[in-house]
């Protein structure tokens, strides 16, 4: 139970981040598909990643009741998603050392209020939106490869806990059995030696 209740956090934070992620670069993909260009490989293969992860991780956290069944498919499934998700982060990595936001003085400004004022040097931030977009795509994108790593980590865990409820109730169920036979048996037993006493009786 416990496991289930990381299962699901994990799988929750998954698709909070690869929302934003996928509708991030779905506008960089309108962009290039209206121009009729090529979408780039490194905007490419982190939006379709992205998109089936997505899709993936919203399919498992609602059906949760099959994932328990196919625990281990799903970790399986899991760890292709890391690989996938390490290989469109690599592709993507120049965007690491990008800079941004520039910050640039700008002119003064000046307050005044019942004969006295202050004043100060301006400055100015300037943020390029495709260069940030694309950062904040790459951050979420290793998030997603931890978070990935760890829900498949999870779903082993529920699949081992499943296999030893299954053991435990097959025992049980053996072993209330194998008491019924032995109670049929000595109840057996006992009716034929009282009908033997009765007809030495006789």
């Amino acid at each position: 139970m416990l496991f289930g209740i990381f299962f699901a956090f994990w799988r929750f934070m998954e698709i909070v981040t690869l929302i934003p992620t996928l509708g991030m670069l779905a506008y960089f993909v309108h962009i290039y598909a209206s121009n009729n260009a090529l979408t780039p490989d490194y905007i490419l293969i982190l939006f379709i990643v992205s998109v089936l992860g997505a899709v993936w991780a919203i399919a498992t956290l609602f059906t949760y009741h099959r994932t328990r069944t196919n625990a281990r498919f799903v970790a399986f499934i899991d760890i292709c998603f890391v690989g996938a998700l390490i290989g469109s982060v690599y592709v993507l990595r120049f965007i690491a050392d990008a800079d941004c936001t520039k910050v640039s003085s700008s002119e003064g400004w000046a307050i005044s209020f019942a004969g006295f004022g202050v004043s100060g040097p301006g400055v100015s931030v300037n943020t390029d939106k495709t260069c940030a977009m694309l950062k904040a795509s790459f951050a979420f994108g290793i998030m997603n490869c931890i978070f990935f790593f760890i829900t498949s980590i999870l779903a082993l865990m529920v699949s081992r806990s499943s296999d030893s409820r299954k053991v435990v109730v097959k025992e049980t169920h053996y072993s209330r059995h194998g008491h019924r036979r032995s109670g049929s048996h000595r109840s057996h037993h006992s009716s034929h030696s009282h009908s033997g006493r009765r007809h030495a009786y006789v």
